[in-house]
């Protein structure tokens, strides 16, 4: 009887194991689209961990709160828009292991809000085309989530 050996799927041979260690922090992030369909980022202001890297708008999910409405609290917050609940589409999510935590954060789409975006938070943000995404630099947990948007956005 041949042994059998066990390998992970296709394309998951170098999936982040999380350490126990750490504690788990839940982000929801969204990549906000315009009619052009340009993804809106935001750099991270001076005195954040890693500032002056461009991220996709949102942030920590507080307890007791759902990821849909901590992201409807952090862009009218950060970019004085008001979201709805309902139009914010599920697309992908983020595991990731820093130093000192592992992140998980679900990323969102949006295509419909009230508002005009004035950023309160961020020095600057951009519309930018998904085929250009990956020429800003990014925190580690967003990169693999540009090619899935290019191929949807393209």
């Amino acid at each position: 009887m041949s042994e059998v050996q066990t390998r992970p799927p296709i394309g998951m041979e170098a999936a982040t194991e999380v350490r126990k260690d750490l504690p788990i922090v839940l982000v929801a992030a969204a990549a906000l689209i315009d009619a052009d369909n340009r993804v809106l980022i935001c750099k991270r202001p001076e005195g954040k961990s890693l500032a002056g890297l461009w991220e996709f708008p949102g942030g920590k999910v507080e307890p007791g709160e759902s990821p849909e409405a901590a992201l409807v609290r952090e862009l009218r917050e950060e970019l004085s828009i008001k979201a709805c609940e309902t139009c914010l589409c599920p697309f992908t999510f983020a595991s990731h292991t820093y130093e000192k935590f592992h992140l998980l954060m679900p990323l969102f789409l949006l295509r419909k809000w009230e508002g005009e975006i004035v950023s309160t938070v961020h020095p600057e943000i951009e519309w930018v085309r998904p085929n250009r995404l990956s020429r800003y630099p990014m925190p580690p947990a967003d990169l693999p989530m540009i090619p899935q948007l290019r191929d949807l956005l393209s």
